[in-house]
């Protein structure tokens, strides 16, 4: 999509953002940073899902983990956490976390690795709010919720768009694609010029 295609689009969409709900999986987010070349700031994250929902602050989820180090008795939150999580507060988003859990690895050259996967908690909102919204916008190119999507939409007629980075959407997401349960894929490549943090601090 070119940019008057996303306003020609966000223009249509306009009357659908008041009955949209967004789901936003930042720890899926960050990893598209690595094959994009460029960072996607929060804030700007903020600014182009009000393009999607202007209902209530619930309707505009952001999951991401609460990180307190591998002591699983320290009460201290990592500050990339906490600013990460504030940030997306300040932006008008609901805020689900969990704490992140350090697993021992001895394929990591730290000797653990994190783990917060936050999947069953998108799922289960989606299912609980069903009667608050028409349309999910999920940024997030995971496979695995599209399970949910499909019960909600063959059960509750609910639409589905996907917004994610093209070579991180799963395979899931375009066979339901196919099959009529997500109606549009966005590329996150095509919306760079409202994204790059970089490029807007200048």
């Amino acid at each position: 999509m070119n940019p008057q295609e996303i306003k020609s689009f966000f223009e249509k969409f306009s009357e659908k953002r008041s009955r949209t709900i967004v789901i936003l999986d930042f720890g899926n987010v960050v990893k598209w940073q690595v094959s994009l070349k460029w960072r996607i700031g929060i804030r700007h994250l903020g600014n182009i899902v009000k393009n999607f929902s202007t209902g209530q602050k619930f309707l505009r989820r952001f999951y991401y983990g609460s990180d307190y180090g591998p002591n699983e008795k320290s009460l201290d939150m990592d500050n990339w956490s906490r600013v990460m999580l504030a940030q997306a507060n300040m932006s008008g988003f609901e805020v689900v976390t969990k704490r992140v859990k350090y697993i021992r690895s001895q394929d990591n050259v730290y000797g653990y690795e994190k783990k917060c996967d936050l999947d069953v908690e998108m799922a289960v909102d989606l299912i609980r709010e069903r009667d608050n919204y028409d349309n999910i916008v999920l940024f997030s190119g995971d496979g695995d919720l599209m399970y949910a999507v499909r019960y909600l939409n063959a059960e509750f007629g609910k639409k589905c768009y996907v917004f994610g980075a093209r070579d991180h959407i799963g395979r899931e997401v375009f066979d339901a694609k196919k099959d009529g349960i997500v109606t549009s894929i966005f590329f996150t490549e095509d919306f760079e010029y409202r994204l790059n943090m970089d490029r807007n601090s200048h």
